[in-house]
């Protein structure tokens, strides 16, 4: 029998297969050998394609990178450079909340991936173009990080299942601020992403803003 026509092991379907074993058990049930299982194959036969569990967590970390859209960031240099951001900042998060689990295994990790770099790079050069100095655009882009990964990590509306009527007694404000919220639409509870959305907003236009005043 000859050979089959490509190779049943690849360094990319290495890594597909890693991102769907976090999205499916979360960052603890990453192992080699749960990898191995998954693809049929042996253990030592992935070490032909990963270094080792680091370089796994690398090539995740191109595939998962590869996903966010760079394309609105060429858009930024004129008055509306934000519009830019922005987009950029809503891909990004999609990209993460599509794969939260990947989140822990990332966020305090290095950047070595080709994709974490070029779109660093990308960011900082786009920042650069609205205005801001090399020192105010490397704070940007790191507040920019903190309030996708954060935002798409933890959801506020989740935490309170409670009906308003039930936080009033003791907690007054708590209450009136859910109801108020959900009268804009998804209040509190599981699924409920209307306040979630509108803090998420709220805070990337204050950053913008912010931003804004920094630029000449």
């Amino acid at each position: 029998m000859g050979r089959p026509s490509r190779a049943l092991l690849s360094r990319e379907i290495i890594a597909r297969a890693a991102l769907d074993v976090v999205d499916e058990q979360g960052p603890d049930g990453l192992t080699m050998r749960t990898l191995a299982d998954r693809l049929g194959v042996k253990a030592a036969s992935l070490y032909n394609h990963m270094g080792g569990k680091d370089d796994l967590i690398d090539a995740l970390a191109e595939l998962v990178n590869a996903e966010i859209d760079l394309e609105p960031l060429t858009r930024t240099g004129g008055a509306d450079w934000r519009d830019g951001i922005a987009a950029y900042a809503r891909g990004y998060r999609g990209v993460f909340l599509r794969h939260p689990n990947t989140i822990a295994l990332l966020a305090r990790r290095r950047v070595e991936a080709e994709r974490q770099l070029l779109g660093y790079d990308t960011l900082l050069g786009a920042l650069g173009r609205a205005g801001l100095g090399p020192a105010d655009a490397a704070e940007a882009a790191a507040a920019l990080d903190y309030l996708v990964l954060g935002s798409a990590l933890e959801t506020f509306t989740a935490g309170f299942t409670r009906g308003s009527a039930d936080y009033r007694p003791r907690y007054p404000a708590l209450a009136g601020a859910l109801e108020a919220s959900a009268e804009r639409g998804g209040g509190p509870g599981p699924g409920a992403s209307g306040l979630d959305e509108r803090g998420f907003e709220l805070a990337l236009r204050l950053l913008l803003d912010g931003l804004a005043a920094r630029t000449p």
